[in-house]
């Protein structure tokens, strides 16, 4: 195991559980029932300061009088007695609790403060803790059952379930026993005071018995670590995560359309794309794609077969399918021939594959090895409603031998409830994932590739920010207060540092020094107004365009002061910026914000005024791979266009390849720096380039 101080969580030489109760309506009684009923092989200890005995062991009174071996205590006592437990913990050598107890950091200030004591002791001893108020941990395998929730204990399996609700695992357990899913490991980690997610990710993926990791998340401790912890256990075994809390308020408040976008969702959202993690949107969806990714090979491709005696699920899977990123498979000729030696003529041999209702389970059995045999069909979902004419069992019984010698991954739709139970056991049995309508099963398909795309990506190779100058970075920020934005001329600096080209932004605090200006520049030019205080400038009329005399320029810097004083009359102006004006080409937005958690997040998109509206940007976690930058541009309209658009021309892709990946590694070498935004980088023709038109930069 990677961390030793872990190992007594997972194969403990004896358990300790301080707190039993004789009552049976208390939860020690039930601690030490689950322990003693599930069969777990080491030592087994009990104490209460009353003594006596139960389940025919020794309540033993105090720490210190437990024999040897003792190395995982379990602790339910009430919360004031908690520090001193540990305390004797310590004394006596063991260095790892579950902290059971409840009213801690989630009762209010006292508990946090109580909680923060414990864990002090904790450090000061070199225990590690789970929890408190937690559920405790359930290894079905070893076995071991630490949790004094009802019986039964869930089905031995190869799912492990690490949640941060405690909750929610009673209502898992019963679930998946109805649903013929089994666990590994049920891990309720509660308030995380030490131990958290993170810490659980590799000894879980070391697991042998271990297949998939399913997570039931409400936030991360330490983003950083997280991600990188991920992708070491993501390596080993699929994880498949439901994020909660997704909508609730609190959007960071910035200045920018970055910071606007980019909610703690977003940020979630890139750190599990890196991090190589699925993420589900309900709980019954996580267990239904770990469901697949347990019991199905991996597919080589996106192409589906459906197998279905009515037309009406076919469709319902193929609209499913696409909407899962999947495609339906093309058949060879020979396949569809082979399939219309099978079938009545009025049957359809084109995928989806409707061999009609009088389908027996024989044509199913024949109909799926041709498929399979099919070298442009990668997985294949069969469909059979609830009978007459075939049964549901008999279809199943009928492809099993199939499914089980093939290498390509299928799943079920077995319609309906009550008339397709034999069905269903039978498929829960041959480890065949089923599901009741065509929708899931699609999704369930969609998972499996998802996890080779996920994979592929592990592999590519992270940019590092080696090429910049961390000190001298450094030099050019600091004069800028903590929350302010940069001068114009350090932001500029700081993306030309970075290798991102900018155009010169000179400050006229006159219209006569404007127009100097603009005449050095050369004609024509932009005029933008300069102020600390109106983050958008376009919003007040600060941005004139196209000025092509010295007299233009002079009236212009009057109007865009009228203008600003009219709309935001307390706001401090410093003057106009001057730039020359670059050449036609699309506009896209670049930009990157800092979340709490994740670190530098950058976005691409549709530019201009519009970007909040629209919303047609993508988030990546920085650094980025090559391969990052250009899924970014591919998920959004912005970037696809580039390619050119009816009468749009095309524009230079590689152009913002290269600067989506220079603006990352500034954002990785200069923590300093808290928001980004280029509106717009203007992209210029395919070899010309791309130009920064508009920098704002603000200090962390």
């Amino acid at each position: 195991m990677s961390d030793p101080s872990l190992v007594p969580f997972f194969q403990p030489q004896g358990v300790l559980i301080i707190g039993v109760s004789r009552d049976p309506t208390k939860l020690g009684y039930a601690l030490a029932r689950n322990l003693v009923q599930s069969g777990y092989g080491g030592a087994i200890h009990f104490l209460n300061p009353k003594g006596e005995t139960l389940f025919g062991r020794p309540i033993h009174t105090r720490v210190a009088d437990v024999p040897d071996p003792v190395d995982l205590a379990v602790v339910l006592v009430p919360p004031p007695a908690v520090p001193d437990t540990l305390h004797a913990l310590g004394q006596r050598g063991i260095q790892a609790a579950i902290l059971a107890t409840g009213g801690f950091r989630e009762t209010g200030p006292e508990g946090a403060a109580l909680e923060q004591r414990c864990v002090e002791i904790a450090r000061s001893y070199g225990i590690r803790l789970v929890g408190p108020n937690c559920v405790g941990l359930i290894n079905t395998h070893l076995p071991l059952d630490t949790t004094f929730l009802q019986p039964p204990p869930p089905p031995t399996g190869e799912i492990a379930f690490l949640s941060h609700s405690g909750a929610i695992c009673a209502a898992v357990i019963d679930w998946v026993r109805g649903q013929g899913i089994g666990l590994s490991h049920l891990d309720s980690l509660g308030n995380q005071a030490d131990l958290s997610e993170s810490d659980f990710l590799q000894p879980v993926a070391e697991d042998p018995h271990t297949r998939v990791i399913t997570l039931y998340l409400e936030g991360v401790q330490n983003g950083a670590q997280f991600v990188e912890k991920a992708r070491q256990a993501a390596r080993l075994k699929p994880l498949v995560a439901l994020k909660v809390g997704r909508f609730e308020a609190g959007r960071r408040a910035a200045a920018s359309h970055t910071g606007a976008l980019a909610g703690a969702e977003a940020a979630f959202d890139a750190a599990f794309a890196r991090a190589g993690v699925l993420r589900a949107n309900t709980t019954e969806e996580m267990f239904q794609w770990a469901r697949a990714l347990a019991w199905c090979p991996l597919p080589k491709g996106r192409n589906v077969a459906v197998l279905t005696n009515a037309g009406g699920p076919g469709v319902t899977a193929a609209d499913a399918l696409e909407q899962a990123g999947l495609t339906l498979a093309q058949l060879a000729p020979h396949t569809e021939s082979a399939l219309a030696a099978l079938l009545p003529a009025a049957a359809s041999t084109h995928n989806p594959v409707d061999m009609l209702a009088s389908a027996t389970p024989e044509q199913y059995a024949g109909c799926l090895r041709l498929l399979l045999d099919d070298p442009g069909v990668d997985m294949v979902l069969f469909i059979t409603p609830p009978p007459p004419p075939a049964t549901t069992g008999g279809v199943v019984k009928a492809v099993i031998p199939i499914v089980q010698t093939c290498d390509k991954p299928v799943v079920a739709a077995l319609m309906g409830d009550r008339q397709i139970q034999e069905g269903v056991e039978l498929a829960r049995a041959a480890r065949i994932p089923e599901y009741r309508f065509p929708e899931a099963a699609a999704s369930a398909l969609g998972a499996l590739w998802q996890r080779v795309v996920l994979l592929q990506r592990l592999e590519e190779a992270i940019l590092t920010p080696a090429a910049l100058r961390p000190e001298a970075l450094q030099e050019m920020v600091q004069g800028t207060p903590a929350g302010e934005f940069f001068p114009a001329e350090t932001a500029a600096g700081l993306m030309e540092a970075a290798g991102l080209p900018t155009l010169r932004m000179p400050l006229a605090h006159s219209p006569a020094e404007a127009a100097q200006l603009a005449a050095e520049l050369g004609f024509p030019v932009v005029l933008k107004l300069a102020s600390p205080d109106i983050s958008h400038k376009s919003d007040v009329g600060g941005v004139v365009l196209n000025l092509n005399t010295p007299e233009e320029v002079e009236a212009a810097y009057e109007l865009v002061f009228q203008r600003a004083r009219a709309a935001r009359p307390e706001a401090h102006l410093e003057g106009a910026h001057l730039q020359r004006m670059v050449g036609a080409g699309q506009e896209v937005i670049l930009g990157v914000v800092r979340d709490p958690q994740f670190g530098p997040l950058v976005m691409f998109g549709s530019g201009g005024v519009e970007v909040e509206g629209l919303k047609d940007v993508a988030f990546a976690l920085a650094p980025l791979t090559r391969e990052d930058a250009e899924r970014m541009i591919e998920r959004t309209w912005a970037g696809r266009k580039l390619a050119g658009f009816r009468s749009l021309p095309p524009a230079d892709r590689e152009a913002v390849i290269q600067a989506l990946l220079r603006l990352a590694q500034l954002a990785a070498a200069c923590p300093e720096i808290a928001e980004v935004e280029i509106n717009p980088l203007r992209v210029l023709a395919p070899g010309q380039g791309a130009v920064a038109v508009d920098i704002r930069a603000r200090k962390a």
